[in-house]
């Protein structure tokens, strides 16, 4: 009896598209990154100090923000 030949598994190929596809990603990474340190930190906004809660409760205040949402719901 002969014994079974062992089954050689095919080398995994790479296709010219994948070449291509990784080439275009490692070169869109590198323009990234060459633009990243140029970048400024955003400026941060005047921000407005919170006004403390009333000792009473109750610390509902029409602001400016409610305002324009009561603008947007009449109809």
């Amino acid at each position: 009896m002969s014994q079974p030949k062992p089954q050689l598994t095919p080398a995994p190929t790479i296709s010219r598209r994948t070449i291509f596809a990784g080439a275009g990603t490692a070169g869109a990474i590198a323009a990234a990154a060459t633009l990243l340190p140029g970048i400024e930190p955003a400026q941060l906004a005047a921000v407005e100090p919170l006004k403390p809660a009333p000792a009473n409760g109750g610390g509902y205040s029409l602001s400016e923000h409610v305002r324009r949402y009561y603008k947007t719901t009449r109809v």
